[in-house]
């Protein structure tokens, strides 16, 4: 059974992870616009991400547009969403349950094998949240990688990877760490005792007896 500094030191990674997740998929950097070719040089930079995509002139100014809607969205698009949403839920409602199963709250603290349960069970979650988002992660690079080796891919429509994909994945992976920590706090089964145990009213009447 894992003791409270791990965790609270679990807990504290999950939370850290589940704010990189929410700041990774809120921020518009996923892919950015990438300067091979001929466009070396260029006046705008452009960024897309999970829910707008936006320009960034020399000037220094930025404009960026939320897309207009769902179903004009690519599917590949449309699921990494899907997967960082339900990766945030889950990871949000994993911590929740791992909260109250830790050894230093006082919800059902009468019943320790109950609690480790609770926070094993939290743990879980957790970790299948960051697969979620590992899985989105990855999903959404690989489209990035194949559409940028592909010969017939448009030099200046060619992206790379953006900061905001990156803040994903490194949230996802304090996420399964935090989870892997919480997890560990699985019971360990009670030890039954190879000898029975004696009775102390059967021993003491056996003691009368041979002083009588």
């Amino acid at each position: 059974m894992a003791n409270s500094g791990v965790q609270l030191l679990g807990f504290g990674l999950s939370l850290i992870g589940i704010i990189g997740l929410i700041v990774g998929t809120i921020l518009p950097q996923w892919k950015m616009s990438a300067y091979v070719g001929d466009s070396i040089i260029t006046a705008v930079a452009t960024y897309q991400g999970l829910w707008m995509s936006c320009a960034f002139q020399s000037t220094g100014q930025l404009q960026c547009k939320i897309y207009d809607s769902i179903l004009q969205l690519d599917s590949d698009l449309q699921a990494t969403r899907a997967l960082m949403i339900v990766g945030i839920i889950a990871s949000i409602a994993g911590l929740g349950v791992a909260c109250m199963g830790m050894k230093c709250t006082t919800c059902g603290a009468d019943d320790r094998v109950r609690k480790a349960r609770t926070a094993m069970t939290g743990g879980i979650i957790l970790l299948v949240g960051a697969l979620c988002a590992i899985v989105a992660c990855s999903w959404f690079a690989h489209n990035v990688i194949r559409a940028f080796y592909n010969p017939f891919t448009p030099v200046n429509t060619k992206f790379e990877f953006g900061a905001a994909i990156f803040i994903a994945w490194g949230g996802s992976f304090l996420d399964v760490l935090g989870g892997a920590m919480l997890a560990a706090s699985c019971p360990r089964s009670k030890q039954v005792s190879k000898y029975p145990k004696s009775n102390p009213a059967r021993s003491a009447s056996s003691s009368n007896k041979e002083y009588v």
